[in-house]
């Protein structure tokens, strides 16, 4: 895999930490030259300087997905930097913990906007470098609870369901209006994987394995490092049949 990988580049966003940093370094250890998007330029920096150390080459660039001029800037750095464009990586998102009844318009509008209106924005504005380059390849970040919902505190987090399943769907759309350039677009799922992404909530905690574990198959939580292997996968020339899915990365989650 590591060959077919060999310089190419990609731009990764929410690359300053959990999923999307263990994607960019893995990316980065497979020879891809990365540019580390996040909204948190300092940590956009550790990822970008992580690689560095580890001998590959990384640019750090500060951009909301929100922010239309910001993640142009960003492309264009990346195509100056390294005169190409090879995959794209949509994975910034968030989540607020807010059931139907305390969830705020503003909430709402927020978690939509970053999680599925930014892949939008992103991906539309990589459209002129691949049909340049005639190729490439996206993968999106989505979710198990783009399919169930996981209701562990009692409630579920509607807004997060939503934007996840329009993710998936966006992604199929995206296959068809891209193939014309030759470019493949799909989708991980991931299940429950344990960083900062929930505020206030610890996947590790007892009462919490415990119902993880009655789901899983594979007896274990998630890895960053799991959902960069999926994604590396989909990137790359051993993929180049597949196009138009989302791929459960989640331990046999959503089998039962």
């Amino acid at each position: 895999m590591s060959s077919s990988h060999e310089n190419r580049v990609a731009l990764v966003t929410g690359a300053g930490s959990g999923i999307g940093r263990a994607i960019a370094e893995r990316l980065a250890g497979h020879g891809v030259k990365v540019a580390c998007v996040d909204v948190d330029h300092v940590r956009a920096k550790e990822t970008a300087d992580s690689i560095a150390e580890s001998g590959g080459q990384s640019l750090a660039l500060a951009a909301d997905v929100r922010d239309r001029e910001a993640i142009a800037a960003a492309f264009e750095a990346t195509a100056t930097e390294w005169q190409r464009f090879d995959y794209l990586v949509n994975n910034a998102g968030l989540i607020t913990m807010s059931s139907l009844e305390d969830l705020t318009d503003d909430e709402w509008d927020l978690v939509l906007d970053v999680n599925l209106k930014g892949v939008y924005i992103t991906t539309q504005l990589a459209v002129p470098y691949f049909r340049k380059a005639n190729r490439g390849a996206v993968v999106n970040l989505s979710t198990v609870e783009a399919d169930v919902v996981v209701s562990s505190q009692g409630f579920a987090q509607v807004h997060y369901n939503a934007s996840k399943g329009g993710v998936k769907m966006l992604t199929k759309a995206l296959a068809v209006e891209l193939s014309r350039y030759n470019v493949r677009v799909n989708a991980i799922a991931p299940g429950p994987v344990p960083t900062n992404f929930l505020p206030g909530v610890d996947l590790n905690s007892p009462e919490v394995l415990a119902v993880m574990e009655s789901r899983l198959l594979v007896k274990r939580l998630g890895r960053p490092d799991d959902m960069a292997a999926a994604v590396s996968f989909l990137l790359s020339d051993d993929a180049s049949y597949i196009s138009g899915v989302q791929l459960p990365v989640d331990g046999g989650w959503l089998t039962r």
